[in-house]
């Protein structure tokens, strides 16, 4: 009897345990609108980050999965991040460098990527992201939580 094949085995597989756990994460992020009573236009499915935690000095994406019921020709996303509840980061975006536009009706994907200067502190982060089309109309409201790993407190000029 080969006793070598399943202490093999079993060292393959702790060895696949091991290195998937090092693996960044990709995890659907739970999404709230800002205000409950809306109907807002756009429905947000989810948040994917990657990686998550955020690694400061590291480029990271965030991809928002949602639908609408009518085409969006263009507009403006408006973030305000906050950390421990004080707003820390304001940047507004054209709708259409983050997507496809005109965006039809059905789903699509926002899709954005940063790099964190290498001073922000690690912790936990709240995003809220306001979607306008172009006459101003408010699209969306939603947050989400989003954490910032320790990563390299040097930053890259």
């Amino acid at each position: 009897m080969d006793v070598v094949a399943p202490l093999q085995f079993k060292l393959t597989v702790l060895f696949l345990l091991v290195a998937c756990s090092h693996v960044p994460s990709i995890q659907s992020k739970d999404v709230k609108y800002c205000d409950k009573k809306v109907n807002y236009a756009v429905k947000v499915d989810g948040v994917d980050i990657s990686p998550d935690p955020v690694v400061t000095g590291k480029p990271a994406t965030f991809s928002i999965s949602a639908s609408t019921g009518k085409a969006i020709s263009g507009g403006k996303l408006a973030l305000d991040v906050s950390y421990f509840g004080i707003r820390v980061h304001t940047e507004t975006h054209d709708l259409c460098k983050e997507t496809s536009c005109p965006i039809s009706v059905g789903k699509f994907v926002i899709s954005h990527t940063q790099t964190l200067p290498g001073f922000t502190p690690p912790g936990s982060y709240t995003l809220k992201m306001k979607m306008e089309d172009e006459n101003k109309h408010q699209l969306t409201c939603i947050r989400f939580g989003f954490n910032i790993g320790f990563g390299s407190f040097v930053s890259s000029i």
